[in-house]
């Protein structure tokens, strides 16, 4: 008997089913894929915190196959209904060119609508704009004035560069204290930021490396104490919310 058809048979179907999608659960966990089935239908009812998650799931490819067209689409949703974060991602995404043309200008759009409800990341993104000239004329004071407002929300990449800004005196007057501050409290979690900080303590005086942590103490406290101060804003808010919709 002539197996050679077979063997060609076969060959033939492997290379057609290598070329098939994965099914979308392939390599995921149950729990994503019951996730993402949630978040989508509460998104297809018009729900923008569950629009930006099923946009966030189709971003990394979790509980469904990546996409990142889908992702802006459900995104823009949200971001449509004012949802901050989503307008923040559609930026970036803008910014990267995922799932849309580059675009500078739509990025900073996006973002600026963010800045307006008080979005830290945002804040930041925006400098980082400034800082490249991405959708704006390159304006390094402006940039600075970003981070600042970023990093006094304590958002740690925002930290990290302005504390580049004042090593640099980029934007700003150059001053060693204030970069090691920004650097020593940035660098917790941030590893440019203790590599950076390490680099700039082998050419400083031990006067001004005390001067230097002297002022992440109080650098820390007053970002603490605006964060409590932004927490309590919030809780009035929402507060407030519910006495009118009671």
């Amino acid at each position: 008997m002539n197996l050679a058809p077979r063997y060609w048979l076969s060959a033939i179907l492997l290379a057609v089913l290598a070329l098939l999608p994965w099914p979308a659960t392939a390599g995921m966990t149950p729990e994503e894929v019951k996730a993402f089935e949630g978040y989508k239908a509460k998104a297809e009812k018009g729900d923008a915190d569950a629009q930006y998650l099923l946009g966030y799931f189709y971003s990394r490819g979790k509980g469904v196959v990546k996409d990142e067209v889908e992702a802006v689409k459900w995104c823009r949703k949200a971001a449509d209904q004012g949802d901050a974060t989503a307008q923040v991602f559609l930026g970036n995404c803008y910014v990267d060119g995922r799932g849309v043309e580059k675009d500078g200008v739509e990025a900073v759009k996006w973002y600026r609508k963010a800045v307006e409800q008080g979005d830290a990341y945002a804040q930041f993104e925006l400098g980082a704009c400034y800082a490249n000239g991405t959708g704006v004329a390159k304006d390094e004071v402006e940039a600075v004035k970003w981070y600042r407002k970023a990093a006094e929300q304590g958002v740690v990449q925002a930290q990290t560069n302005l504390g580049l800004c004042y090593a640099k005196g980029t934007g700003v007057a150059k001053d060693e204290i204030e970069a090691y501050a920004y650097w020593n409290l940035a660098g917790i979690s941030n590893e440019m930021a203790r590599n950076n900080l390490a680099i700039l303590e082998k050419k400083i005086s031990p006067d001004a490396r005390l001067l230097g942590q002297q002022r992440t103490k109080q650098l820390q406290k007053e970002i603490e104490g605006r964060l409590e101060s932004l927490d309590d804003l919030r809780k009035a808010v929402e507060k407030e919310s519910l006495r009118k919709g009671a």
